[in-house]
């Protein structure tokens, strides 16, 4: 698809390699280096730092090369950060739905689920940031429409609107029993 006069910064689809790229590739660097930490501190410990250091970095990554919208502040990363604490929710969400289905399931099965939670929220994350997070300059609001302070709050409500709206998809009519 080709770019008219007024259209800015890389389109979705490469946006979205690139997206995949720089983020798996964080994420098996922190894992080969969670590996060697295992010896120095508690894995848990360990988990938590890599988890901060690893968005820092990807969120970096992601600014620059696959949105394209330059350097990024502390806002920027804050934000980032809470689209991966939704990710975590999320995953951790279907893992507790399926031991309150199954309360053995198989290796596969859990697997699956998680991967299939994983890659939802991964495309969940993909399109927060693009729309709200990692703009590029020339798609910006005006400053003066949103205050700096106000900035977290005006994504996280438009977010939370869209979740709303995406309920009756992902929300069953019925939750199961847990026994």
């Amino acid at each position: 698809m080709r770019k008219t006069a007024g259209q800015t910064g890389p389109g979705a689809g490469a946006s979205f390699m690139r997206f995949v790229a720089c983020g798996g590739s964080v994420t098996m660097l922190s894992g080969a280096a969670l590996i060697m930490l295992d010896n120095v501190m508690p894995l848990a410990l360990a988990n938590a730092l890599l988890t901060v250091a690893g968005t820092a970095v990807t969120t970096e990554l992601h600014a620059r090369f696959a949105f394209r919208s330059g350097p990024t502040g502390g806002n920027t990363h804050l934000q980032a950060g809470l689209t991966v604490l939704v990710a975590y929710l999320f995953t951790t969400g279907a893992m507790l739905t399926l031991a309150g289905l199954d309360a053995n399931p198989n290796a596969l099965t859990q697997q699956a689920v998680y991967l299939s939670a994983s890659g939802l929220a991964g495309i969940g994350r993909f399109l927060v940031l693009r729309a709200f997070v990692l703009v590029p300059a020339q798609r910006r609001p005006a400053a003066a429409t949103i205050p700096a302070s106000g900035r977290l709050f005006v994504t996280a409500r438009g977010v939370h609107r869209r979740m709303l709206a995406l309920a009756p998809v992902f929300i069953p009519r019925r939750v199961p029993a847990f026994s």
